[in-house]
């Protein structure tokens, strides 16, 4: 093991409460104590499922820069440094509404000019509150139909058919 998950030093048990203790900093406040059987879940956690690669080789040590080297030829010893290109923000996102819905989603409807993304609410109570504040209500023309009629139509259609009579 190159780096052990943890430090037999750092652990001791607390045969009074029946808890492993770990000391995660020099202090002496520093130490989380756990019930035996969270402490192994916590530990087999780190251990990796079988045929799963842990180690990853990137930059002069990957395969795509080595398979390079080779094609270039085997005697030669040159690095081969590959420019980098800027990472430009995808938009995919984007580009399916404006390809499916033919409008840009990050165009000003009032203004026509462009408009970027300042942040994403997943809260749903911060959406709640600012839709409640713009006053901005959706009512559907019908509700959507209960489950049982569902179920009822798929009853009927996998009902067998008497074509014969």
């Amino acid at each position: 093991m190159i780096r052990p998950l943890l430090s037999l030093e750092r652990l001791s048990l607390d045969e009074r409460e029946g808890k492993v203790c770990y000391q995660y900093g020099k202090s002496p406040e520093e130490v989380e104590c756990m019930d035996y059987l969270e402490f192994i879940a916590r530990v087999t956690s780190h251990i990796p499922d079988k045929g799963q690669v842990t180690v990853r080789y990137y930059g002069l040590y990957g395969n795509a820069h080595r398979g390079k080297v080779r094609q270039a030829g085997a005697t030669s010893k040159l690095l081969l440094i590959e420019e980098e290109c800027p990472r430009v923000p995808r938009r995919g996102w984007a580009e399916m509404i404006r390809k499916v819905y033919e409008v840009d989603p990050l165009t000003c409807p009032q203004g026509g000019g462009q408009m970027r993304i300042i942040s994403f609410l997943t809260d749903h109570e911060v959406v709640d509150r600012i839709i409640a504040h713009l006053k901005l209500t959706f009512i559907a023309e019908r509700p959507p139909p209960p489950p049982q009629v569902w179920q009822e139509f798929f009853l009927d259609s996998e009902a067998p058919a008497d074509y014969f009579s």
